[in-house]
């Protein structure tokens, strides 16, 4: 398992420097809220003014009551302007605080949109290579890392310098000698701010690190439980779990211990800041300079640690979600495998400008598909399917039998184009596959896999999945002619059963039945069993082949099947093995010709599963 998360966990070759030209791309999300963004910027640079008046308020006012005469007028001016930079500091944060949640939440969602959208449009092949928990944390917490950072990074970015210059600005203004001798500490604040997020930067890392581990381990196991307990194995689990846990503490440790050491000493700068004005100014105070005055530089020498500690933190913080912007901007750029090509999109859009029935490019009805000398490889690994030929019909239905590993199920994943041949073609009605739309050619295609997918939600909505719009009677009449109305009727609450999670509430044959279901409602052109009847019974297998028998009147259908019952009827049986068709024929054709076929059909009727 480490391994696999290992090869999908990006922190680990997280670059050193900040990537600019990432951000910048990933900007075109934030433009859209323009005028949030110019609001923080806006506020901050009004908090830095007022962060900057505080001090000088406070010199004015013992400056006004540290003389023979106070100034009570002066006094009471000052005590109205603190009054209300207290109001408008209050007002920002106020603002602040809604306009980042404001910019982070839709920028989080636009993200997620985008991303979600992309997803849908990837080809299989994409999703082959990456585990599930790595997608779904690209549209979770990667997208959450980005949105929660872009309007703290824009505010600081914005507030800190304009108040690190401020400050210097009003200092050499008031007393220049002094204001050199406070601005000393600028460069080991700096330099301590840098180290010490530098540190701390790593050590998040490899937090965050441990704790995807430990949530792909928690998926794990509780996906694997049964197999934990039926295995006797759940000290072994607990104890690889506890690895992980004890890994994370140490990291987690180690992060706070940092966090707990960096504040003291950015304080203890800050007070050598504050000693430096009072031993430089101190022995001034005799006339040369007031009161007020040294008190202000002591604040402003407290205060500057402020924007330059946070304006660090934010460039470390950047750097440390440099690999959530990459992983998040890389399948935004992610360009589909498979898609239309721009000839088959110009017909597309000519068709709908002209208000055509069918604006997707094609015809709906799909009269014959030929497989020509198709050859098919995963990546740059070995030959999956080699010189395949195949020629279907309309009303015809092929059947794919063969051992495991043969290449069956990559044949009807090239016919529903969810990868294309590496070599030869695929024809439909004589026009190549890639010629035709993609939507087009999926939507004329039904599907049931060996162990399909079921969506939370009810029954109803399963099988409505295969067509939306559809009424519950033609739901509940695709239900009867899949067989599933039986079991279905039986539930206590029919219908409106909720499936749970992927169908966790139903059986694996149940499962099929609704899946079968939901692809006789979507009325496909051509229809795909893959093992679709491996999970239920001899009994419900033939009332099945019976419904079946209806439906694939008039279509084109591919069964693959271990289970040689279900193909007896086929129009034509093909035997598949190490990627290339051995035998060709029917089921008494293929057994009075005691080949390969006849030598399965023997074993399989042997050990009682034919």
């Amino acid at each position: 398992m480490s391994e696999t998360l290992d090869d999908v966990d990006d922190d680990a070759r997280l670059p050193r420097r900040i990537d600019w030209g990432l951000w910048r791309r990933l900007l075109v999300h934030v433009r859209p809220h323009a005028r949030v963004v110019l609001g923080l910027v806006v506020c901050g640079v009004i908090l830095a003014v007022v962060d900057l008046g505080f001090p000088l308020l406070t010199r004015a006012v013992i400056d006004a009551i540290t003389v023979d005469a106070p100034d009570l007028a002066a006094v009471r001016w000052v005590a109205w302007a603190w009054g209300a930079a207290v109001v408008v500091f209050g007002a920002l944060i106020w603002a602040l605080i809604v306009l980042a949640g404001r910019l982070a939440s839709s920028v989080s969602h636009d993200l997620r949109r985008a991303g979600f959208a992309r997803l849908q449009e990837l080809s299989f092949s994409y999703f082959d290579r990456r585990p599930v928990g790595w997608l779904v944390s690209r549209l979770t917490s990667d997208c959450d890392r980005i949105a929660n950072l872009l309007p703290w990074f824009s505010l600081d970015l914005v507030w800190g310098p304009s108040l690190a210059i401020g400050i210097a600005i009003a200092m050499l203004a008031i007393d220049v000698p002094l204001a050199l001798a406070v601005l000393l500490i600028v460069p080991a604040l700096v330099l301590v701010s840098v180290l010490f997020q530098r540190r701390m930067l790593q050590s998040s890392r490899l937090l965050r690190r441990a704790n995807s581990r430990i949530t792909a381990s928690i998926g794990e196991a509780v996906m694997g439980v049964r197999t934990t307990k039926s295995f006797a194995r759940e000290d072994d689990a607990l104890g690889e779990f506890s690895v992980l846990v004890a890994e994370s503490r140490a990291h987690a440790l180690r992060n706070a211990i940092q966090g707990a050491v960096f504040l003291p000493i950015v304080s203890t700068i800050g007070a050598v800041g504050v000693g430096l004005a009072m031993w430089q100014g101190g022995a001034r105070t005799d006339g040369e300079l007031s009161l007020g005055t040294l008190v202000a530089f002591m604040q402003f020498a407290a205060l500057f640690h402020q924007p330059v500690e946070d304006v660090a933190r934010r460039l470390a913080d950047l750097q440390g979600a440099q690999a959530a912007a990459e992983r998040v901007q890389g399948l935004l750029d992610t360009a589909p495998e498979i898609g239309d090509s721009p000839a088959v999109q110009a017909a597309i859009a000519r068709a709908t400008a002209e208000g055509a029935s069918t604006p997707d490019g094609g015809r709906r009805d799909i009269a014959e598909l030929e497989f020509r000398d198709v050859w098919f490889a995963y990546g740059d690994g070995p030959w999956v399917l080699r010189g395949v030929d195949i020629h279907a019909a309309r009303g015809q239905t092929i059947a794919l039998v063969g051992e495991t590993g043969g290449g069956k199920t990559t044949v009807v994943s090239l016919l529903a184009r969810f990868y294309e041949p590496t070599r030869g073609q695929i024809l439909l009605d004589g026009i190549e596959q890639r010629e035709r739309s993609l939507l087009w050619l999926q939507s004329s295609i039904g599907v049931v896999l060996q162990t399909p997918h079921l969506f939370s939600g009810t029954i109803l909505e399963n099988i409505r999945y295969g067509r939306d719009g559809a009424t519950d009677d033609e739901v509940v009449a695709a239900a009867t002619l899949a067989c599933a109305d039986a079991f279905i009727t039986r539930l206590p609450e029919g219908y409106a059963t909720a499936v749970g999670e992927g169908g966790a509430r139903l059986s694996t044959g149940q499962r099929q039945l609704v899946a079968l279901a939901r692809a006789i409602l979507a009325d496909p052109q051509i229809l795909i069993l893959d093992e679709a009847t491996s999970s239920v019974d001899t009994e419900t297998e033939a009332l099945i082949q019976t419904g079946i028998a209806r439906v694939l009147a008039g279509r084109i259908a591919f069964v693959v099947a271990h289970r040689l019952s279900t193909i007896r009827a086929a129009s034509r049986i093909l035997v598949v093995d190490a990627g290339r068709i051995l035998e060709a024929g029917t089921h008494d054709e293929l057994l009075r010709k005691g080949g390969h076929y006849a030598r399965l059909y023997r074993r399989n009727f042997a050990t009682g599963v034919a």
